[in-house]
This record gives C-alpha cells, structure tokens and sequence, in this order.
C-alpha cells in the first residue's frame, strides 16, 4: 500500500467579519461534517466539539450533513446565518480542490499482499512494466486520496486504474482482501491496517516522517522528489459571522487542541496540531488551489 496523505490538523474558526456580537455563545452550537460516521473527519469533529462544549459552556453539536465530495455540508454552511451557531468541519480537499473539481458548485497480511514492490522505485518498475494491469482505490471521485494518486501518477509517470469508494475504510478493506492493488489513505484510518501487517506502507506524503510510522520514509526519500500531499482539517463560519465571535471561537479551538487529552488523542492517530489565524488559513486556501488545479487539469477530471 502506498502512504500518501499527511493530515496536518489546523483548527481554527475563519470568516470575512462585520459587526458586532451580543453575549456568545448563549445556546447550543451545531458543528456540520461532511464526511460520514467513523471517518477521520467525524472522528475529529467529535472530538473537538466535545472539547469546545467544555470551553465555551454551551453544546457544540456534531451533525453529518454528507454528500458531494463535501459540498453538502459546505454549502449548507455557507447558506447558515453568520451568528457562529453553524459551523462546519472542512478540509483542504472542500476547501482548495472542490472548487476547481466540480463544474456546479455553491460552494490483507502481506504474504497475501497483492504487489511484490517494498519501495517507491520497485512500484514504479513494476507499473510500467505491465501497463494497464494494477489499480487504486480511493474515497472517491474528487477526494483528497483520488487526487493524491493522480498526483503520484502525473509525476512517476505511470498509469493505474482507478477504483472509487464511498469513504476511505471501504477502499481499505478491499485492499487488505486484494480487491485492489494499492491504497493512497489517511494516517488515522490507514496505521491499524499497517500495524497489523495487513498491508505494506510504502512511502508517505509528509515533507518529513510521520512520527506515528517512522519506518516509513517520505516520498522525496524514496525517489520521488517533489512530491507532497498534505491534507488539513479546519473549522470555518459563514461569511458575516461578527468578528468578535470568529475571535471567541478561534481562541476556543486554539485552547482546544492544546488540551492534553485531545492533543495526546489527535497525536496518536497520526495529526501534527497546529493552530492559525483567519488570515492565515485565507493563504493556505489560496495556496492550495493552483497546486491542485493543476492536478485535476493533467488528471481530466470533471464532476458535474
């Protein structure tokens, strides 16, 4: 299996501001994940919301909205009052790729192992060498995991069948069971399986090692230079949300993932914690966006 995607988790509350807040938060605050139950990011989400329910005295209340690639939620979001009631748990994919994506948007063990390859250069030799024969599975069309293998493709200069899922744990499962050869997947949902000796991390998409799988060298380390697919997590307002309640919530979710218990939790599934400013976030937005245009331009995808 090929390791790919590094979550960087970067928790914080963004929006363009205006106006004033009254007293905040005086009822329970809904936080929308667009990802299904038991996923990394309904994982996180969870995590986190139970964490701010302590710091800002009211209910933050995760609710999956999925759907689209994330758009569900996103645009649900987006449509919300900008009270700070609705918030919306995203990622980079939502943020940075989906735009460029769609064209309508409102916003096993290893004996078993189906590739002989033990590195980046031997998996490489071996796709080109029988071309057409192997495949991946992704989380699906437009994902950050599809996007990924695309990337891997474009740059080693190979070609595979790609073989879309609904959500990361069923690709991997078919992986373990040989239903496809290799898997780009997310540290959280992905170690399990490689612990077990169930599948064979390759590489990972990292700029450094994955202290959580230090054996695993990065991509640059294992021949292909260059190559990164870095993932985020972050919380965002709709547009209007006062700036005094973007403030409050960006404080909260800083104290939240300095929390030792949350902190240690999120560490141990693979996330490297990191909290930012709304103005930040707004560049790492701008940053992503041609990275990954370019991807899905070369690649031909398209979702209507």
């Amino acid at each position: 299996m090929n390791r790919c995607c590094r979550w960087l988790l970067m928790l914080i509350a963004f929006a363009v501001t205006s106006a004033h807040a009254q007293v905040y938060p005086s009822k329970p605050i809904r936080m929308l994940v667009p990802f299904p139950a038991g996923g990394a990011v309904d994982i996180t989400a969870r995590a986190l919301s139970a964490e701010l329910s302590r710091l800002l005295g009211q209910s933050v209340v995760a609710d999956n909205r999925t759907g689209a690639g994330g758009n569900i939620a996103a645009e649900a979001t987006a449509r919300s009052a900008p009270d700070g009631y609705t918030l919306l748990m995203t990622t980079s994919a939502i943020m940075a790729v989906n735009p460029v994506l769609y064209s309508k948007i409102s916003f096993d063990p290893v004996k078993d192992f189906s590739l002989p390859a033990t590195s980046i250069s031997e998996l490489v030799a071996l796709i080109r060498s029988n071309p057409g024969k192997y495949s991946y599975g992704s989380a699906g069309n437009g994902t950050s995991t599809h996007l990924a293998a695309e990337m891997f493709k474009m740059m080693a200069g190979v070609e595979l069948l790609h073989v879309p899922y609904r959500g990361g744990p069923p690709s991997l499962i078919d992986l373990a069971a040989g239903q496809v050869n290799m898997v780009f997947e997310l540290l959280p949902t992905a170690v399990p399986l490689v612990r077990s000796g169930k599948v064979r991390a390759l590489a990972y998409g990292g700029p450094r090692r994955s202290p959580l799988l230090a054996e695993i060298p990065t991509f640059a380390e294992a021949g292909l230079s260059g190559y990164e697919s870095t993932v985020w997590f972050g919380v965002v307002a709709p547009a209007g949300t006062p700036a005094p309640i973007v403030a409050r919530l960006n404080t909260a979710t800083a104290q939240a993932v300095k929390h030792p218990d949350l902190g240690e939790r999120l560490r141990s599934m693979g996330y490297e914690i990191s909290s930012t400013t709304p103005e930040q976030m707004s560049e790492m937005v701008r940053a992503e966006i041609p990275k990954w245009s370019r991807v899905i331009k070369a690649a031909g995808i398209k979702i209507e």
